[in-house]
């Protein structure tokens, strides 16, 4: 097995050299779509060996193998006429049947996608370099988490797109807590890229013992996208982690009318880092209520969340600081949550978690719904010691949670940890932005030279003041 990185590496090297791309987000999506196809590829010769009926929905003459395996193969103009001419029609066109969900998939993704590069030349020197990496004779999951941090990390300077990357250890530890049980159904309306669905998946996945437990694992994870990057990015990180067949809505999920979602739409659990700070475009607050209809994405997501859950149901999600309080609609949702959930526990995070993708105070909030809230505890999850800041180079890592998760099952209140009945939220107009009252704040201890110095100044500031107005 090739070193996965390098080879990412050389291929951002030769995008360079291409003059049709340019920017971050342009080399991303390139990427995005060769390593989709080599991947989808290497998964059928796969499938080819296990069932010799198997024939992929890809058509053969576009089919990796018969266009780019053969490191010798055509280059330059004849190449690149031929994907754009060719390869991408065929893709955008696939003529899939209506219960064909992969075909679809593969269509959606190429209705959203782009060949930008000129040179058939540079093109045919990437393929090449994505020729020496097998995606099935590689440990996938470390493969592919190579690939995908790079991507992500060539993606993180961007701050439109970085709201598609929650770090690794809030997925973890959020799925640690909510511990889905195989057959329950999952789903994430807004999945990004899909990591908390692939690390429900991983947690499954220890509970398989047969081929019918590997079905229903297939079936009961499910999530929803509707920007075509994180989409497609999401589908081969779903597929990399043994999900055949992705079961992605490519969509904005609150286009969804919200009254039209029925008992048999509902699911066991949610997960979910729900875009916020954005504005909901072309007329979706009309989906919901009167008088729930919002601007602001996170609290329409929430309000969804809500009404997809089943009765018992559990969710474990991110949301900001500005969702936890402020008036008018966002304090009717704030109730709408507290009175058809139980809120137990809000972990506020600090502020740099998101770096560099976002600055904003973020928290943890976990719910079950069908009873109403009678107290939350709150849980002020504090840095490393030393520490001032959380960044690209030391982001936030799982076993800072040990602490957090100790408590979990254990509770008492400490310097961290408090506990607000429900009267005093109510009180405060569902107003949940609640501050810790145990923390200890540091006293300066000033040495005695400098409080009579400081007396001094106050002083003579005082007599200043005295005798202007005596003038006046």
């Amino acid at each position: 097995m090739s070193n996965i990185s390098g080879v990412i590496k050389s291929i951002r090297d030769i995008f360079r050299q291409d003059p049709g791309l340019s920017g971050d987000a342009q080399r991303v999506e390139q990427l995005g779509w060769m390593i989709f196809l080599k991947l989808f590829d290497d998964k059928d010769l796969e499938k080819e060996v296990v069932n010799s009926d198997y024939k992929s929905v890809i058509p053969a003459d576009i089919q990796w193998r018969n266009w780019a395996a053969n490191d010798e193969g055509e280059t330059g103009d004849t190449l690149i006429n031929f994907v754009n001419n060719q390869l991408f029609p065929q893709l955008k066109n696939l003529s899939v049947a209506q219960d064909d969900k992969l075909g679809i998939i593969i269509r959606q993704i190429f209705e959203g996608t782009n060949n930008y590069m000129k040179s058939g030349t540079i093109f045919r020197q990437v393929v090449n370099k994505l020729n020496e990496i097998d995606f099935n004779n590689s440990q996938e999951h470390h493969v592919f988490n190579a690939i995908y941090e790079d991507i992500l990390q060539g993606l993180a300077a961007k701050k439109d797109t970085g709201e598609f990357y929650t770090p690794r250890a809030v997925t973890q530890f959020i799925v640690d807590i909510i511990d889905p049980q195989l057959g329950e159904k999952i789903t994430d309306p807004a999945c990004g890229t899909a990591g908390f669905l692939v690390c429900a998946a991983e947690h499954l996945y220890k509970q398989t013992k047969s081929v019918q437990d590997l079905d229903i694992l297939q079936d009961t994870i499910s999530g929803g996208e509707f920007k075509p990057l994180p989409f497609m990015l999401s589908v081969i990180n779903l597929i990399m982690h043994n999900i055949a067949v992705p079961q992605l809505v490519y969509g904005d999920s609150l286009s969804r009318e919200y009254t039209a979602i029925k008992e048999s739409d509902r699911v066991d659990i949610i997960m979910a880092n729900p875009p916020f700070g954005g504005v909901v475009g072309n007329g979706m607050e009309s989906n919901f209520p009167a008088t729930f209809r919002s601007k602001e994405s996170a609290d329409l997501f929430l309000l969804l969340f809500i009404q997809l859950l089943k009765n018992g149901g559990r969710a474990g999600i991110v949301l900001p600081d500005g969702s936890l309080t402020g008036e008018g609609v966002k304090q009717r949702v704030r109730q709408r949550l507290l009175e058809t959930c139980r809120v137990h526990t809000i972990v506020r995070l600090p502020q740099s978690v998101f770096a560099p993708y976002a600055t904003v105070n973020t928290n943890l909030i976990f719910f079950e719904k069908g009873k109403p809230t009678e107290e939350i505890w709150y849980y002020e999850h504090t840095l490393p010691e030393g520490q001032k800041a959380y960044s690209k180079t030391k982001p936030i890592r799982i076993e800072e949670f040990d602490t957090l998760k100790n408590w979990w099952h254990n509770r008492q209140e400490n310097e961290v940890a408090w506990k607000i009945p429900m009267p005093t939220i109510i009180s405060r107009n569902y107003d949940l932005d609640i501050k810790n009252p145990n923390k200890k704040t540091e006293e300066v201890v000033l040495d005695r030279q400098t409080l009579i110095a400081n007396l001094q100044q106050s002083l003579e500031k005082s007599i200043l003041l005295l005798n202007e107005l005596k003038t006046k």
